[in-house]
């Protein structure tokens, strides 16, 4: 039975590992969004001896699971925080899937700019740069904010290295009061209240810019 006033006084608990959640996401967001585009444009764009380990690394990241990367991590790193820890390989997982997405935006990027950066007789460096990476982060802006939002749901796998995130708190404050059903349900309507608004946000923008 709901219990009111253990819900109150999980509340704190919940909230500040809500904090750290956020904070996690933020960080492992903005690691997957650099090293993605790394990624993305060395597969696209780089020399084949290192293009091709570089697809095989990022196929291996993708094809297991992000449980067993953070228990791995873990094991053979015991040197790092396990927050940054968890930081590292949450933004090292989703950057193989932002190069993907990437690769789809550089490749949306229409023949013709290509064609006219040739007869231009533009440097590489400056067709990149000015050419082809505005237009294709402009393609892939939708998609980025669909894995962001994933992301945030998937940190609760943080706290199997004991990352005090929210679900950790939730746990904790759980095993310690006997109160599992308050803890874990205010956990997940945060989740739920910081996570909606953010898909609403993300399926406007798509919609936007559709037109």
């Amino acid at each position: 039975m709901w219990d009111g006033e253990a819900a109150r006084a999980a509340l704190p608990a919940v909230l500040e590992g809500f904090g750290v959640t956020v904070l996690a996401t933020v960080l492992a967001f903005a690691v997957a969004v650099v090293l993605g585009l790394v990624l993305a444009l060395v597969q696209r764009a780089g020399p084949r001896w290192l293009a091709l380990p570089v697809r095989a690394a990022a196929a291996f990241v993708r094809s297991t699971p992000l449980l067993v990367q953070l228990f791995a991590a873990w094991v053979l790193v015991p040197a790092l925080d396990a927050p940054v820890l968890g930081v590292l390989v949450l933004g090292v997982h989703y950057a193989t899937y932002l190069s993907e997405v990437y690769r789809t935006g550089i490749d949306a990027v229409p023949r013709g700019q290509w064609e006219a950066c040739t007869a231009l007789s533009l440097p590489r460096r400056r067709v990149w740069r000015a050419v082809v990476l505005p237009q294709a982060v402009r393609n892939v802006l939708p998609p980025l904010g669909n894995y962001a939002v994933s992301m945030f749901k998937e940190t609760p796998l943080l706290s199997v290295i004991t990352v005090h995130e929210m679900v950790h708190e939730a746990n904790t404050f759980g095993s310690t009061h006997f109160a599992y059903l308050e803890s874990f349900t205010l956990a997940a309507a945060v989740f739920l209240l910081a996570s909606w608004p953010t898909s609403v946000l993300v399926r406007r923008l798509e919609a936007r810019l559709a037109h």
